[in-house]
């Protein structure tokens, strides 16, 4: 069976399910494991991102939005060229990968066209049955069962270990920092699951932007950067547009000393199995008690503010 997985998170279940030799195709966001980095590229960003701060991509990606310009850029002849079987797409962000409807024309051209199996999560548990979905699909139905079995009985220690906290800390996750996004679809799950209130989006709805007097009006006890797709050293990158804000010091979380920057590229933003990991490192920072205060090595407090004890 030859696979072609455009979606980074369904590409990390194709490997775990053993079928990482089946792919002939992957987009250039999947590169977890780093085994996958033989395999050919499909899809390109058409805004090369790396050296935009965060303001300056959501202008081009609204400018081109606006335009009904794609994002990204298909290699139809590879594509074509390696004849898949199965192609994995998503449909919930325009944003974050290519499109089923980009891929259309290439469906049609290839005899017999290949299954499409397009994902489109909104809940963390949504995301726990698309790993099931794609095992069966690409004929590990029992591998598929077995490793969202696992993922759920990570949560449910997760949940066992908080779960007799007297308190709920009110967590503001943030997707973007220029302009301001709340963390919408699973993330408010893996609050939740981790003993906390998300108190800026609600579980399933898709990310927002907002403005800085809701952030302030929502008081949060903890803030925990994410930017979509950003790793811990990006992020830092972009902090000054939120800590020289004139709002900034006078937040609970800031005055508290409780920021924390997380891996969004691995554990946040892309639905797949990691975001369990998610979860677990979001616990660490609710309920440090529960786990010897002690930081996952991906987590990082924001130094330099005035903390004050619990």
């Amino acid at each position: 069976m030859n696979i072609c997985s455009l979606v980074p998170g369904a590409t990390e279940v194709v490997a775990a399910l053993g079928r990482q030799d089946n792919l002939i195709g992957i987009s250039h966001e999947c590169d977890f494991p780093s085994s996958l980095a033989q395999i050919p590229v499909m899809v390109r960003p058409r805004i090369e991102s790396r050296h935009l701060s965060s303001a300056e991509i959501d202008r081009q990606v609204g400018a081109m939005l606006a335009a009904d310009a794609g994002l990204y850029e298909l290699d139809e002849v590879r594509l074509l060229a390696a004849q898949p079987d199965l192609i994995i797409a998503q449909a919930l962000c325009d944003v974050c990968a290519v499109t089923p409807s980009q891929l259309e024309r290439v469906v049609h051209a290839l005899s017999p066209p290949p299954r499409m199996l397009t994902l489109s999560p909104g809940r963390l548990d949504d995301i726990l049955r698309d790993i099931e979905t794609i095992g069966t699909a690409i004929g590990r139905e029992e591998a598929g069962t077995q490793l969202s079995a696992a993922l759920r009985s990570r949560l449910d220690t997760v949940r066992a270990t908080v779960g007799a906290q007297a308190t709920r800390p009110r967590v503001a996750c943030l997707e973007w920092l220029s302009p301001l996004y709340t963390a919408g679809h699973w993330v408010p799950d893996m609050v939740a699951a981790a003993g906390g209130i998300d108190v800026l989006a609600q579980a399933g709805t898709a990310s927002r932007t907002m403005d800085w007097d809701t952030l302030a009006a929502s008081e949060p006890d903890v803030i925990v950067l994410m930017p979509c797709g950003f790793t811990v050293p990006r992020t830092k990158a972009e902090l000054a547009s939120m800590t020289t804000h004139p709002q900034w010091q006078r937040l609970p979380a800031v005055q508290r000393g409780e920021v924390y920057l997380v891996d969004a590229l691995s554990y946040f933003s892309r639905p797949g199995p990691r975001l369990i990991d998610g979860v677990e490192q979001l616990a660490a920072i609710l309920h440090p008690a529960c786990y010897d205060r002690h930081l996952p090595a991906s987590v990082e407090r924001l130094e330099g503010q005035t903390t004050h004890s619990h």
